[in-house]
C-alpha cells in the first residue's frame, strides 16, 4: 500500500491547520483529562491506535505506533457491510505537551482528504483532543450520503473524545 498515491494534493495541510479550498472542514476540540499522567495516557492511546480500536473500529496498521508512512485501514461496520477506508499517516508530532498524527486518504477510501488527531496538555493542566479534517466525497455512495457524511464525521470526532476521556483516566 505504501506505493499508492494519495487521493488529494494538499498532503500535510492539517499540520498547520490550513483550510484548503474545495473541501468540507471540521475541527472538534474536546476536554479529555487533567494533568501530566492523563496526557501521557491519552498520547499513548492516540499514537498506538488504542483510541480508534476502542470506538470500536477495526484498525489494521503496518506498525504498532503512528509514524509517517505507516499504512492504516479503518474498518467500519460488520461482515459484508464493513466499509474499508485505506489511509497513510502523513505526519506525526511527539513533544513534551503535544502528541498526534494525521492520515491522508488513499484510493478506495470513500472520502478524499486528511484528518488529524492531536492531544495537547495546556498551561492550566487540561488535556485536550483536537480532531481536524478536510474532506470531500470520493465515491458515489459518499456523494449520496450528502449532509449525513458531515454528521457522521462530527459524531466520529466526538466519539473519539469520549473514548479518549475514558482511556486517559488516572
Amino acid at each position: 500500500m505504501t506505493g499508492q498515491d494519495f487521493t488529494y494534493t494538499e498532503v500535510g495541510a492539517t499540520r498547520d491547520a490550513e483550510r484548503p479550498a474545495g473541501y468540507r472542514h471540521m475541527r472538534q476540540r474536546m476536554l479529555v483529562g487533567r494533568g501530566p499522567e492523563a496526557f501521557r495516557n491519552a498520547a499513548d492511546a492516540v499514537m498506538e491506535f488504542w483510541m480508534h480500536r476502542a470506538l470500536p473500529v477495526r484498525v489494521q496498521a503496518s506498525a504498532p505506533r503512528a509514524a509517517p508512512g505507516v499504512s492504516v485501514v479503518i474498518g467500519l461496520g460488520v461482515g459484508p457491510l464493513r466499509l474499508r477506508a485505506p489511509c497513510r499517516i502523513v505526519w506525526t508530532r511527539e513533544e513534551e505537551r503535544y502528541a498526534g498524527w494525521a492520515y491522508g486518504t488513499l484510493p478506495g477510501h470513500p472520502e478524499s482528504g486528511e484528518e488529524s488527531f492531536v492531544v495537547h496538555l495546556d498551561d492550566e493542566g487540561d488535556v485536550w483532543l483536537t480532531v481536524t479534517a478536510f474532506s470531500r466525497p470520493a465515491t458515489a455512495a459518499a456523494r449520496l450520503a450528502g449532509p449525513f457524511g458531515r454528521v457522521f464525521q462530527r459524531s466520529y470526532a466526538r466519539r473519539c473524545g469520549a473514548v479518549l476521556r475514558r482511556l486517559s483516566r488516572v
